[in-house]
């Protein structure tokens, strides 16, 4: 079997910055525009600026932990890198696109991994309406904010939020409300991920909200379009007995 041609990518941190010059000693590495695997080391913020930046490139992702939670990351260890690669498993994602309309009628793209998020800019509660495959769901709801997550954003900002785990086969996406005040007790929705949700800002005024796709932010929103982007696919690698499945499936059981 040929060698992959790899290249090491690092966040900023003196972690990080280390473990990369470690590697780079022990392993043969090439311009990363040239590469088939990206070994990117830090955390799970450098995992997703890292899919960003190559997600029009058919390249595939080996992260290895050196941040600080690393969820979407494998462990880092300096031996065994190219057995390690080529006996991983391959996990494909589909991010979500966030198109948005601003109350002065412009229009913005973005790109989620993660989730797409809106929250109220002000003081004042959120007012916002739901609507799924252009059938009005919620015609309103107050609260600090909502978001849609993927399977593989579900046990971030969701989780933090008290949505679901979503497992990465399921074909589902996470719409959880963020501090719901009315109606109180509406903890969220699943829905099919071929669904195309349309979240209207109301009262835009008096109720300025923002919206962000993962660390894009857009402020001053009067609606949001997010649907799943299938001809984006992510490629990420992980060790076998480590894999993202596993990990979604043990987090649901964590204590």
């Amino acid at each position: 079997m040929t060698d992959p041609k790899i290249a090491f990518l690092a966040s900023s941190t003196k972690q990080a910055i280390a473990a990369k010059k470690a590697l780079e000693k022990l392993y043969d590495s090439i311009n990363i525009e040239n590469a088939d695997i990206v070994i990117v080391l830090g955390g799970d913020g450098m995992m997703l600026d890292a899919l960003r930046s190559h997600i029009d490139k058919p390249v595939k992702v080996f992260g290895m932990n050196r941040g600080t939670i690393g969820f979407l990351m494998n462990e880092f260890s300096k031996e065994n890198l190219i057995e390690r690669i080529n006996s991983a498993t391959l996990v494909t994602l589909h991010p979500l696109r966030m198109k948005v309309e601003k109350s002065d009628g412009s229009i913005e793209e973005a790109i989620a991994i993660n989730e797409v998020s809106l929250i109220r800019q002000t003081s004042q509660t959120a007012k916002i309406k739901i609507t799924i495959d252009d059938t009005i769901r919620m015609k309103e709801l107050l609260c600090d904010g909502i978001l849609v997550s993927t399977p593989a954003g579900s046990t971030a900002y969701n989780l933090s939020a008290h949505g679901p785990i979503v497992p990465l086969g399921a074909g589902i996406l996470a719409m959880t409300p963020i501090s719901a005040f009315r109606p109180r007790r509406w903890r969220g929705a699943l829905l099919e991920h071929n669904a195309t949700i349309k979240i209207e800002a109301l009262e835009i005024r008096k109720r300025p909200v923002s919206a962000s796709a993962d660390s894009t932010e857009v402020r001053d929103i009067k609606s949001v379009i997010i649907t799943e982007d299938r001809n984006i696919k992510l490629n990420i690698l992980y060790d076998p007995d480590h894999n993202l499945d596993e990990r979604v499936l043990k987090e649901q059981f964590s204590p």
